[in-house]
């Protein structure tokens, strides 16, 4: 009996130090943004807490988020898994309400077995879990979020680090593993005006055009209120004792909110900002391999001593040995009412882009379309102002099945290299890459969406809802959404 009692006193002994010990695990997620800090080269604005970051661990230059949109990517992220294995690819589906409208029978998506979230396997591990910011669960699964946190709010950006909000309810010598949603390009007002409309870069795809302008200008006024919030939340870490022991994430879910960033898979859609510091993370490094956001899940993990998961898909590219990979993969799927389907692979000097719905523009009707300048682009379509570098991604009669470009040379990605005889070895390598990733991981994308999901896109979008593979669905309404017209789509 006094055996037992020992080892039992003992067991709980280690247990208790071993909690004390471990680190924190901080992810700082931003919403809609694109990588414009002065860490990463851009002259426009200086980043200083973000720069500071950077400078204390490692800057990634090739992170890639899973998809060009929030609730594809976030759900492959805090699953460590691609949103298309697990059938979680279409926007903001599986949603039994959907912005205050019941669904009534939805598309309903149970993870499988021995899939499992982020934050409960850290909770499950003995930390306390926490998520500043639980509108941005935004999971095309079902989940209980009760599982998932010890304290969560709904609000963006950072509380301040007091009376129980991020790690402050956290009990003494307990690590805790939370997530900080900064609101970012999506700032709105939060964001002072104060970058000049004729100090902006227009890219050579946009026509260059105060309306433009005025876009880009707020994107950097919108960075320069998300660095303050870092630098608010790094001084936060140092009062409260908790910095040196804290592995902090920082990744934004996808590219600001202009035509060919969000939701498409250029790399204005993808290739997002990244930076890790922690416990035994050399300052100042900077990496230029291939990363994914499902990686992060596993690398978070693996900080905290923290078994991975054997269905997870992500790696832990902080393990020593970790060996780069020779490409990565990213996905668009419907987005809102629109459908589109296209895949990404990525290697370290090339992209390819398969365009599967080439029997429709790029710029077919989507949420953005109510914008000022969105029409602008409508308006300089229809007479003819586009150049041909800007008619790559607006031209209204289609796009090209395939894209190949070469990053080193045309980071812009305008010279389209899918047809160049000189590029056939890598076009078809990298065609080879993607079937072996569709093969592998089972793209449930390769199927057309389910006639439910289907019908609970028409139920909240009505008839915006013109694709044509929407017209199999739509009696099932009686007859309350009219039928596609649009002649610029074949089935």
């Amino acid at each position: 009996m006094i055996r037992k009692l020992i080892l039992f006193l003992f067991v709980t002994l280690s247990a208790s130090l071993g909690a004390a010990d471990r680190p924190n695990v901080l992810w700082i997620y931003l919403e809609d943004v694109s990588g414009w800090f002065s860490c990463y080269g851009d002259k426009v604005i200086k980043t200083p807490h973000i720069d500071s970051l950077a400078e204390s661990g490692i800057r990634f230059n090739r992170f890639y988020t899973s998809a060009g949109v929030c609730s594809a990517m976030r759900s492959g992220t805090i699953l460590g898994m691609m949103q298309t294995t697990v059938g979680a690819h279409q926007h903001r589906s599986c949603r039994a309400t959907f912005r205050g409208q019941t669904m009534g029978e939805y598309d309903k998506n149970i993870l499988p077995e021995g899939v499992q979230l982020v934050p409960k396997i850290f909770r499950d591990a003995g930390y306390y879990s926490f998520n500043e910011g639980t509108g941005k669960d935004d999971f095309n699964f079902e989940f209980d979020q009760k599982e998932l946190y010890d304290h969560s709010s709904s609000g963006w950006n950072f509380k301040g680090a007091k009376d129980g909000s991020e790690w402050t309810g956290c009990p003494k010598g307990k690590p805790f593993f939370g997530q900080i949603q900064i609101s970012g390009g999506k700032s709105g007002g939060r964001a002072k005006k104060v970058t000049p409309l004729d100090k902006v870069p227009v890219p050579p795809y946009y026509p260059d055009v105060p309306e433009v302008r005025k876009e880009i200008a707020h994107h950097y006024d919108c960075l320069l209120f998300t660095d303050d919030q870092v630098g608010q939340i790094i001084a936060a870490l140092k009062r409260d004792g908790h910095y040196e022991n804290t592995f902090i994430f920082l990744i934004s879910d996808h590219g600001y909110k202009l035509h060919r960033h969000k939701q498409m898979l250029y790399e204005g859609g993808i290739n997002m900002p990244c930076m890790v510091r922690g416990p035994g993370i050399k300052a100042g490094q900077v990496r230029d391999d291939l990363i994914n956001s499902i990686d992060i899940a596993p690398a978070s993990l693996a900080a905290a001593g923290i078994s991975i998961p054997k269905k997870m898909e992500g790696q832990d590219f902080l393990a020593k040995g970790y060996e780069p990979k020779k490409y990565t993969i990213s996905a668009r799927d419907r987005c809102d009412y629109t459908i589109e389907k296209i895949r990404a692979v990525i290697t370290p000097r090339f992209k390819y882009l398969r365009n599967y719905t080439d029997d429709r523009p790029f710029m077919q009707p989507t949420y953005k379309d109510g914008w000022e300048v969105s029409k602008k682009f409508r308006e300089m379509m229809a007479a003819g102002e586009m150049n041909e570098v800007q008619m790559i991604f607006f031209d209204p009669e289609g796009k090209e099945p395939e894209e190949l470009y070469d990053l080193s040379k045309d980071p812009h990605e305008i010279n389209n290299l899918a047809k160049d005889p000189k590029y056939a070895k890598q076009l078809a390598k990298h065609r080879a890459y993607l079937a072996e990733w569709i093969k592998k991981t089972g793209d449930k994308g390769q199927e057309p969406e389910s006639d439910i999901g289907l019908l609970c896109a028409l139920k909240r979008w009505g008839n915006k809802c013109v694709n044509p593979e929407y017209d199999r669905i739509r009696h099932l309404l009686g007859g309350k959404v009219a039928p596609s017209n649009n002649k610029k789509m074949k089935k």
